[in-house]
Parts: structure tokens; C-alpha cells; sequence
């Protein structure tokens, strides 16, 4: 071996060349010799555990072996093998100049750091890829957890090089480590808290991806589509992409509409304002109007009765209507959309159907409407809900009833004063 390390020395020397030069020369050319061999080595082995590596993906049943190929772990194993036989020859090479043998060594032995550090990143996205698409966690903060071990992973690389470089202790530099971890948490302070909140949020199953969220403060409806150490992203409904701290999902409120979506229904939830001057007790003449209205007939009809029974009774002067019982138009207009909505196909009957009256407004009385809707996709949605309201828009008027419309302040220019 000594001969090889000096291949070229004897010759340089009956050149005519000083020794120092010669041997200068002889490490170049055998360093050249070593860079060529290492090309061509690592090329072979490339195409070969690459190709052990797709042949066997593509026999097997799992997905898992598909997605360490896609992730280039057997490409960055690869670049393991020149890295071992560099560090075998480098003492040959360098026998006349120790200190750039020592320099060397050591930025191999930094860079087979560097590179175990990519194969475990390749090997943990991986694994995430697969993880993600197993039902049971798919949902689940996977990137935070992977963010985790790679900081980890390169905290202790960061270490390890540090420690070859410096030639001390990994466990000495370890122990320093400890006594500026004062400094240490203050830089990593938000990915010690947005890991701390992703494991929170993973706990209490408060958000998932695929979520849909509302997040007024960050300006944030949407779907969330990634939850990683430091960040949520949600894409909101116009397709932007709103970008929250995960520590901000424990410490602010936030709407997750989830509940909805896994509940029978999505809520109707809408009310109208009438007139309080059009509100009044219905005449004989009125009542039979409303009787001819099929899907209240039998209730004005059963209720007209029980109110007849019910003044006669109690020998109560229907000479003024105010007297006694008596059905009012926004009453009978109430129970008329009550019905409507338990008659409507794309409302849920086993869900809470009400319409109800709310307090007076100086605009007018507000009526409610309180129902679920069968079909939760948002454009079906808005369709059903605009449907149930053109019908009670348009009902109005049979009922001697009137929307409150706010003047715009408007007038025609033309009419002369």
C-alpha cells in the first residue's frame, strides 16, 4: 500500500522535480485517480439498489416500498458506500500530508452525518406519505410529529458534527449544550409551543384535516388542508390559502364546522320582518279565504272550531274580535311555513323544525325559520335555503301581510313639487 499511496513519486522525481513537489503532485493525481473510482463506483451501485429497489416495489402489496422509492431512499443509501470507501483510502492518499488527512476525515465524517440525516428524512416522509393514507390517522397532525424527529435528528447531527470538528466529547458538548438551553428555548420557542399544540390538538381531536373552520380573526374559511409543527393552512372557499399558528388553535376561538357535517343536516336559519301595522285578528270572511290554502285547511278548519266551542262557552261578545279567542293572521302565517317546511322533501323531518316569532324590532316583527336541510354540500345548500324563501317571500301577501322595506331615500327628478 505504500508503494500505491507513492504511484507516481519515483517517476515525478526523475523528472527533475524538488521531493515536496513531487509528492504534492503524486497526492493530486492519486486524488483525481480516488474522485474517477468513487464516480464510477457510485454510479454502479446507484442503478443497482435502485433497481433491486423498484423490482421489488413492484412485486410486493404493500404501498410503503412504492413510496421509499418515491422519497429517494435508495438513491441517498447509495451515496453511503463511496462515502466507507473514501474513508479506507484518504490515509493512502494523504500519507506524506497528515493534516489534510485529518481535514478530510472529518468533513467525511461531517458529511456521512449530513447524509444519514437525509436517508432518516427520506425514510420519515415516507412513512408519513404512508400513514396519511390509512383512515384512522390520515386525518391526524402527521407533519407535526415528523417535524419533530427531524429537529431532533438534527439537533443531534448538529452535535455529533460539532463534536468531530472541535475533537470533544459528544457528552461534553452535550452537557454544555445544557447550560444555554435558556437561549435555546427562546429560538425555538414557537416550535416548542406549536408542538405542544399539535399534540393538544391531536388529543382532544379538535381539528383534522379536511376539516372546514372558521377563524375570523385570521381571516381563515375554509378547509384545512395541512397541520404541520409551527402552522395550519386552510384553503378558503375563494381558494386563497390563510396560513394560523397551531399554538393559535389552543389559545383563540375558532368555529370547526365538523359537527355539522357529520349531524343529519345543515341548519336554515333565516328570518323576515313584517309590518306590525298589518297584524290582525282574522274575520269569519278571512278564515274561510285561508281554509282554501290545502296545507292548512284542516288546521284552520280544527282550530276555528275549538275556538267557536271555546267562546261559546264561555258566552264570550264576538261583537269586537278582540274579544275571547281568535286566530291572527301572522299565527296562521307562522303555522303555514311550519307546516311547508315538514312537507319539504330537502328539509330533515328528524331534526328541529320551528318558526318562530322573535322580539319586536322598531322595523317590525321578525319570523324566524329553524330547520335542518337533508343535503349539506354548500351549493345545494344555498339552493334549498333560497327556495324555502322565495316560497315564504311570496306567501306573504295571502296572509294580508307586509315585508318591512327600508326606503332607499331615492325620488324621481322629474315629478314637479
Amino acid at each position: 500500500m505504500q508503494k500505491l499511496s507513492h504511484l507516481l513519486y519515483d517517476y515525478l522525481v526523475t523528472t527533475g522535480l524538488t521531493d515536496n513537489t513531487a509528492k504534492f503532485l503524486n497526492m493530486l493525481a492519486m486524488l483525481l485517480i480516488l474522485f474517477i473510482i468513487l464516480l464510477i463506483i457510485h454510479y454502479v451501485t446507484k442503478r443497482i439498489i435502485i433497481g433491486i429497489a423498484h423490482r421489488f416495489s413492484s412485486k410486493s402489496k404493500t404501498n410503503f416500498d412504492d413510496l421509499l422509492v418515491a422519497n429517494n431512499v435508495p438513491r441517498n443509501i447509495a451515496h453511503i458506500i463511496p462515502v466507507f470507501i473514501a474513508l479506507e483510502f484518504i490515509p493512502f492518499l494523504f500519507i506524506d500530508y497528515p493534516y489534510f488527512e485529518k481535514l478530510t476525515i472529518k468533513g467525511l465524517y461531517v458529511f456521512g452525518i449530513i447524509l444519514s440525516l437525509w436517508i432518516a428524512r427520506s425514510i420519515l416522509n415516507s412513512l408519513k406519505d404512508y400513514l396519511k393514507t390509512l383512515p384512522r390517522v390520515k386525518d391526524k397532525p402527521i407533519d407535526s410529529y415528523i417535524q419533530v424527529f427531524m429537529i431532533f435528528g438534527w439537533l443531534v447531527g448538529f452535535m455529533f458534527a460539532f463534536s468531530v470538528i472541535t475533537e470533544q466529547s459528544f457528552w461534553k458538548f452535550f452537557t454544555a449544550l445544557g447550560a444555554i438551553s435558556a437561549v435555546t428555548i427562546l429560538v425555538f420557542r414557537d416550535t416548542i409551543m406549536g408542538f405542544v399544540a399539535s399534540i393538544q390538538v391531536s388529543i382532544n381531536d379538535m381539528v383534522r384535516i379536511g376539516d372546514w373552520i372558521t377563524f375570523d380573526k385570521y381571516g381563515a374559511d375554509g378547509d384545512v388542508i395541512e397541520i404541520n409543527l409551527s402552522t395550519v393552512k386552510v384553503q378558503n372557499f375563494d381558494k386563497t390559502i390563510t396560513t394560523i399558528p397551531t399554538y393559535a388553535l389552543i389559545s383563540d376561538s375558532f368555529k370547526n364546522w365538523r359537527g355539522m357535517e357529520d349531524s343529519g343536516g345543515r341548519r336554515l336559519k333565516r328570518a323576515i320582518i313584517i309590518k306590525q301595522a298589518n297584524i290582525k285578528y282574522l274575520t269569519d270572511d278571512a278564515i274561510e279565504e285561508l281554509k282554501r290554502i290545502e296545507l292548512i285547511s284542516d288546521y284552520v278548519e280544527t282550530k276555528q272550531k275549538d275556538i267557536d266551542a271555546y267562546n261559546k262557552k264561555h258566552n264570550i261578545d264576538k261583537s269586537l274580535l278582540i274579544n275571547g279567542r281568535n286566530l291572527t293572521n301572522i299565527g296562521v302565517f307562522r303555522k303555514y311555513m311550519e307546516t311547508y317546511l315538514e312537507n319539504h322533501s330537502a328539509v330533515n323531518k328528524d331534526m328541529t323544525i320551528m318558526v318562530r316569532q322573535l322580539a319586536p324590532t322598531p322595523q317590525g316583527i321578525p319570523i324566524e325559520l329553524y330547520a335542518f336541510s337533508t343535503d349539506k354540500r354548500w351549493k345545494n345548500y344555498e339552493f334549498i335555503m333560497a327556495d324555502v324563501f322565495d316560497h315564504m317571500l311570496a306567501s306573504v301577501k295571502y296572509f294580508d301581510l307586509e315585508m318591512f322595506e327600508r326606503s332607499s331615500g331615492t325620488f324621481d327628478t322629474k315629478t314637479k313639487t
